[in-house]
């Protein structure tokens, strides 16, 4: 008998998640959030030679937020900038396995993190933004200040803490 909404993969990477923390002196940050339920996540990459050589993640969530962020550092550690902009969130899906419905956009937050990192990191260095993750960027931005506007308590609280 099932005694879980949840796959073992969610679960497994919800119970023991991977490279939870920051960065010191990352190279890209990406913040995003999730205007239907608040959630927040913050991912964190250090790039050298053009690859995503560390990656870290803080994310205030729910079971599958947080699962989903372990598995993208999984995912994309190793990679090359333009390979990890190739991850999507069918690639993530794929990896944990089914989620309730309800939760499916608790996943996205993943890969949106991702790309922002990237756009900060590629902004930072001065280096050539590809006109898709331009695109990506002005969506998951809006998205944010909606998040932001409307769970402002839960952010403004949330900030203090990702400070400390």
């Amino acid at each position: 008998m099932k005694t879980s909404l949840y796959s073992k993969e969610v679960m497994k990477y919800f119970k023991h998640p991977k490279n939870v923390g920051t960065i010191k002196n990352p190279d890209g940050i990406g913040r995003v959030g999730n205007m239907t339920c608040g959630d927040i996540m913050e991912l964190y990459i250090k790039v050298k030679d053009n690859k995503i050589v560390d990656i870290k993640f803080q994310t205030f969530g729910c079971v599958v937020a947080l699962a989903v962020s372990s598995m993208l550092t999984e995912i994309a550690k190793g990679k090359t900038i333009e390979e990890a902009l190739k991850i999507t969130n069918k690639d993530i899906l794929k990896k944990s396995g089914p989620v309730p419905p309800i939760k499916i956009h608790c996943s996205f937050l993943a890969a949106d993190a991702l790309y922002e990192a990237i756009y900060n990191y590629l902004s930072k260095s001065k280096k050539t933004i590809p006109s898709n993750l331009k695109k990506e960027h002005e969506r998951i931005l809006n998205n944010l200040k909606q998040v932001e506007g409307t769970h402002k308590e839960f952010t403004e609280f949330e900030e203090k803490i990702l400070r400390k």
